[in-house]
């Protein structure tokens, strides 16, 4: 019986994807498939990547045209499962070595009504920095039962509910959420720790790269506290079913394309009655058609004739800063418009933020 094992990519650095495919390359049982979800990394990460790719015989590669929208793992896994014609899978992390006998031994835990994930090894930055045998590289620690991102599941279960909820963008929860909703739906969670298969290549986390600014994706403040809030809520009503509309529908390419083409329909500034009006008073009026909308800053924010008036305490309009600015856009277009075909590109040293969205 094969297993489908599925990654979800964008961006990270090849040596830790090339470490994670060739301990699969070298598994005991040879029988599986997997797919290889690039979600919207450019242009030159995707060539290498795809490169990396092509030397396993066993891997499915698909590039889905997200650069424009934000991390979306959920909807990354979701484009797989939806179609996918084996009984179980796998998902999997890009940092993820696995034991020669992992999918030997993966295959003995299916069951039809229970997920089971499995503990994980992490090691340091330095052991990472290694390239040995399973068996050989020093663990920093192990994971504990809250671990649940490394999981085998029985694939019409997650079908059942479509799949993982596709709120959560960027990081975090996603893989808690999934594993709620189908113990909800009546299914077992099993945690497999009577032996290591796992090991899991250090990386910065996303809290110390939002801390440092070092993330260069899209992005905005105060996410984790939202999918959490999320994740909680899914926890006290109970939650099954989700994406109701549309689940695992990703952008097309010719989508991209004409979003691309599109001639700019609405400028505004990022005066915050105007913000406001777009997304609450105007988008939610628009049927057809693709629409795009420039957000910049009201040069007259910036003149001595502002400064003044508002030193003197008069009337001056109010404005978002432009990280008030982009956090409202970006997470307005995620929670109403995650289904459509959308695009938004953010350029803070222009003071610039463009969103592009087609309706049906």
């Amino acid at each position: 019986m094969k297993l489908s094992i599925i990654y979800a990519y964008r961006n990270r650095d090849l040596e830790r994807i090339r470490k994670s495919l060739q301990s699969l390359d070298d598994q005991t049982d040879s029988n599986f498939q997997v797919y290889f979800i690039d979600y919207g990394s450019d242009e030159a990460r995707s060539q290498k990547i795809k490169k990396v790719c092509s030397k396993f015989d066993f891997i499915s590669y698909n590039y889905v045209p997200t650069k424009f929208q934000p991390w979306n793992k959920s909807k990354a896994l979701n484009y797989v499962i939806k179609t996918l014609g084996t009984e179980y899978c796998f998902v999997a992390d890009v940092d993820v070595i696995f034991h020669p006998d992992f999918i030997k031994k993966a295959k003995k835990l299916q069951k039809e009504d229970r997920i089971t994930y499995f503990q994980v090894g992490y090691l340091d930055s330095q052991q990472s920095k290694k390239d040995l045998e399973f068996s050989d590289y020093q663990i920093s620690r192990l994971s504990t039962p809250e671990a649940t991102g490394l999981s085998l599941f029985p694939v019409e279960k997650l079908k059942e509910i479509n799949g993982f909820d596709e709120f959560y963008h960027f990081w975090g929860s996603e893989d808690t959420d999934i594993h709620v909703r189908l113990e909800n739906a009546g299914n077992e969670a099993r945690f497999y720790d009577e032996e290591l298969l796992l090991l899991h290549q250090w990386h910065p986390s996303y809290q110390s790269q939002e801390r440092t600014n070092t993330l260069t994706d899209l992005k905005i403040s105060g996410v984790l506290p939202l999918n959490h809030q999320h994740l909680k809520t899914a926890k006290e009503l109970g939650s099954t079913k989700v994406n109701l509309e549309g689940w695992g529908q990703c952008i097309t390419e010719e989508e991209s394309r004409e979003l691309k083409a599109t001639e700019v329909s609405f400028s505004v500034t990022n005066e915050k009655r105007q913000v406001d009006d777009i997304l609450f008073g105007q988008l939610p009026g628009i049927k057809n058609g693709i629409i795009k909308i420039s957000f910049k800053y009201d040069p007259f924010q910036q003149s001595a004739k502002y400064h003044l008036k508002k030193k003197l305490g008069k009337k001056v309009p109010h404005y978002y800063t432009f990280k008030e600015m982009n956090d409202r856009v970006i997470l307005h277009l995620i929670s109403f418009y995650r289904n459509l075909p959308y695009s938004i590109i953010s350029n803070k040293n222009k003071g610039e933020i463009e969103i592009a969205i087609k309706f049906s």
